[in-house]
């Protein structure tokens, strides 16, 4: 497993190495071609299709925080359109892959936040911890200039949990609201990580290993 390119600052240069397909953003796979298919359908422009895209993953595949698998077969976008149900980072791949097939530059973005609407159930397999270490999104290269989209949550659980869902237009962030529709705290994004031009795998793992419990995931990529 080759080690992607990683910008720890600012954003990357669009090489063609964002357009590429690997092990995990594999747009290759029947399934995934044709989920950016029926996604795209007749949009025209780069950003009409970055859109489609956005609304597609986001609302195709459902949040699921309790299917945490640090794997190369967990964290695939074939797995992903496969499952239709994800958390934040598998499904941020799928948005990438999508983003490449459509011949859109895109990158794996990570994050430190919290979610002030975690459910006791997660803060325990999380060991207690408040901050959601590698929160997963994609970065889109849209006219000129990098975005920022989080897929993560489907609109069907933003109305459960009282948050309007994320948009995305295609010409600006798209970012989890840092308020519910009361007024009340709902996301507060700590810090980024950098931008990856592939998934980080070996980096999440180390990192999730040293901060959380065995109880956050069904399985571990276990060949640093």
């Amino acid at each position: 497993m080759s080690e992607p390119e990683f910008t720890p600052y600012g954003w990357p240069e669009p090489t063609d190495r964002y357009l590429a397909a690997t092990d995990f953003l594999d747009f290759g796979a029947p399934a995934v071609a044709q989920f950016v298919a029926d996604a795209v359908r007749d949009a025209i422009t780069p950003t009409q299709k970055a859109a489609r895209l956005f609304y597609a993953v986001r609302d195709r595949v459902r949040y699921d925080a309790g299917n945490v698998r640090l794997t190369p077969e967990g964290l695939r976008a074939s797995t992903v359109v496969a499952e239709g149900e994800a958390f934040c980072i598998p499904k941020a791949v799928l948005l990438v892959a999508a983003a490449r097939c459509a011949g859109i530059p895109a990158a794996i973005g990570l994050s430190d936040v919290v979610n002030h609407l975690s459910t006791p159930k997660m803060q325990q397999a999380m060991g207690g911890r408040e901050v959601f270490m590698h929160h997963g999104w994609a970065a889109l290269y849209l006219d000129g200039r990098w975005l920022k989209a989080v897929p993560a949550f489907n609109k069907e659980l933003c109305a459960l949990m009282g948050v309007p869902p994320t948009e995305f237009d295609g010409t600006r962030d798209a970012v989890l609201q840092q308020f519910k529709a009361d007024g009340s705290v709902h996301m507060e994004y700590l810090r980024d990580h950098g931008i990856w031009s592939d998934v980080p795998l070996r980096r999440i793992d180390a990192d999730w290993a040293g901060y959380y419990p065995p109880t956050l995931w069904r399985e571990r990529h276990a060949g640093r």
